[in-house]
């Protein structure tokens, strides 16, 4: 239980990182703010309805006891079509918004999912954490480090279960990877090299600026990011590749793969140094900001960590995206399809292990268990999340100022002016944070 330390700590926290979180905005008033019994009914509603959104919400209703009650995008194409399914799946037809800020103001709603593209996951998440609802929001958590801090202090404040879309802590095939590591049977591990070679990072024949789509909300589509002119190129999925959306191949699987890196080694610090180069070199045309071709190195005293990507479909031992922990006594190579043991000569046996293929409804059972008990962490909290984010846009970061870096987590800075300045983003008005 948060005491008044604990508050003054994390307020602290929040004002070192230029954010200055308000007592409330709705959870006085709200009585879910309460919590909910074991044995009550969930009431879900979603922010964001075009992907993994759904995904979520979907796996999330599989469960009994819940109830989509609610949809809201800004793309009324969209949210038509995903209401006639979920009348259709589920036998109710939602609510529908356009603003999540309605959806705050209801009483009956238990859960937000969060699945809108990065840029507002911090400000929808904060709101609903502030207006007594649990949250499940989309990998990675912000996109920024300070929207990271920002929103593991709004969680913490007001008490919210959250649980971060980072669904392998869910599964058995990842937790059977971090037994056999943490056996010792690799020996000494002294580098972990992490890959995610994937061709939609390449936009090579973007579409030209033009005018916005009927029904779609632009403006708030665009929130607190910077105004600009429409584009399909930077819209639906491919705004992933647009730094004020987005971080590219790293934020987007990067933080799942590695979350598995620190969490198979143990890692609960961020890195002494980071050395990051990056650039669109696979593809000279590209049209994304984010980088096509990127490498980082995470140094710490006795390990090190190293990711790479680039937009050719291809990576060592056959798999585009994994890992691969170098041991002493051999080689364990990793993804969602399996995880295999090289021996090195005959310290040690081969070994194969496929997975059981159900980790996201398991992610999605665990957050509703933990929201019905109150008592539980969710298998990926929203510390986990942040944690995870800050190493991605650490990396990035890095690439873009062409520095080495060292992030100092309890002062929250680089102590690097030009590195600062990715610290936090500027809310256009009239959003604020």
């Amino acid at each position: 239980m948060s005491t008044r330390r604990d508050f003054l700590r994390q307020s602290a926290t929040a004002m070192a990182a230029g954010i200055l979180l308000p007592r409330t905005l709705y959870a006085a008033r709200k009585p879910s703010a309460k919590g909910v019994g074991a044995n009550d009914r969930l009431n879900v509603a979603l922010v964001g309805c075009r992907s993994m959104g759904w995904y979520d919400l979907s796996d999330i209703m599989q469960h009994p006891g819940t109830s989509c009650v609610a949809l809201c995008d800004i793309d009324n194409k969209v949210l038509s079509n995903r209401a006639a399914e979920a009348e259709k799946n589920w036998g109710r037809r939602p609510a529908l918004y356009g603003d999540y800020r309605r959806l705050l103001e209801r009483d009956d709603i238990d859960i937000i999912v969060v699945g809108t593209p990065d840029h507002w996951h911090c400000k929808i998440t904060t709101d609903a954490c502030s207006a007594g609802k649990d949250v499940y929001v989309e990998k990675p958590l912000a996109n920024s480090i300070g929207e990271c801090d920002a929103m593991v202090t709004a969680a913490r404040r007001y008490g919210r279960v959250v649980q971060v879309g980072q669904q392998q802590r869910s599964a058995a095939l990842w937790h059977s990877m971090k037994q056999y590591l943490d056996s010792g049977a690799l020996g000494h591990i002294g580098r972990v090299n992490v890959w995610a070679n994937f061709s939609y990072a390449a936009l090579l024949n973007p579409a030209k600026d033009g005018p916005v789509p009927d029904g779609v909300d632009f403006d708030t589509w665009l929130g607190p990011a910077p105004k600009r002119t429409f584009n399909a190129s930077r819209f639906h999925g491919s705004w992933r590749m647009f730094w004020d959306y987005g971080g590219g191949l790293l934020t987007d699987w990067g933080v799942h793969l590695l979350d598995m890196a620190l969490w198979g080694m143990d890692v609960k610090t961020m890195p002494q140094r980071v050395i990051a180069a990056g650039g669109n070199y696979a593809y000279p045309g590209n049209f994304a900001e984010t980088f096509d071709t990127l490498n980082v190195t995470y140094q710490f005293p006795e390990l090190q960590i190293q990711w790479s990507n680039i937009t050719i479909e291809s990576g060592p031992y056959g798999r585009n995206y994994g890992l691969e922990f170098k041991g002493t006594n051999g080689t364990l190579i990793a993804n969602r399809e399996s995880w295999e043991v090289i021996p090195q000569g005959d310290r040690l046996e081969a070994k194969l292990v496929k997975p059981s293929n159900n980790d996201h409804l398991d992610h999605t059972t665990n957050f509703l268990d933990c929201v019905k008990r109150r008592d539980a962490q969710t298998a990926c909290p929203i510390t986990n999340g942040s944690f995870c984010a800050k190493f991605a846009h650490i990396g990035n970061i890095a690439a873009r100022t062409h520095q080495v870096l060292t992030y100092d987590d309890e002062r929250h800075t680089f102590h690097n002016r030009e590195a600062d300045r990715f610290i936090m983003p500027d809310y256009r008005k009239p959003w604020k944070l």
